[in-house]
């Protein structure tokens, strides 16, 4: 069972992807709220990547520039740098996943956001549900 990182995405319009002298790469974002929880970068080879920082939140990256696509799909890790203005917020590793596709799941909230939804099961298993009781007219 794949496990599901995310339950809402945020498409990040302005970002920079830096190369140092050592041929490492760091990513350059705005600060998102709380601390990341076993964080990747999926990239698909193209134009798009989605960093999936935590079991809820994933940060969507378009239009990434030609020059950095083979640098970005050679990379094992990455820096991610989030920056509140242009104070550094964290920095943290992170690996590099190439994929066929992107595969954005959910429903579109608003322009930058989706929210995946959740079945009745997901939920209970999320809850760590161990018993359940109906109404007594739900049989």
């Amino acid at each position: 069972m794949e496990t599901q990182y995310y339950t809402l995405i945020e498409k990040q319009d302005f970002y920079e992807i830096i190369e140092n002298k050592y041929g490492e790469l760091a990513i350059f974002i705005d600060a998102r709220k709380g601390n990341p929880e076993n964080p990747v970068l999926q990239f698909d080879g193209k134009k798009t990547a989605l960093l999936k920082r935590d079991a809820h939140l994933a940060v969507k990256l378009d239009d990434i520039d030609e020059d950095t696509r083979a640098p970005l799909a050679e990379a094992e890790f990455l820096l991610i740098v989030e920056l509140q203005g242009k104070m550094v917020e964290r920095t943290y590793a992170v690996p590099v996943e190439n994929v066929e596709e992107i595969v954005v799941e959910g429903r579109q909230t608003r322009a930058d956001e989706y929210v995946k939804a959740k079945t009745k099961d997901e939920l209970l298993a999320q809850f760590g549900a161990v018993k359940c009781w109906a109404s007594s007219s739900h049989k």
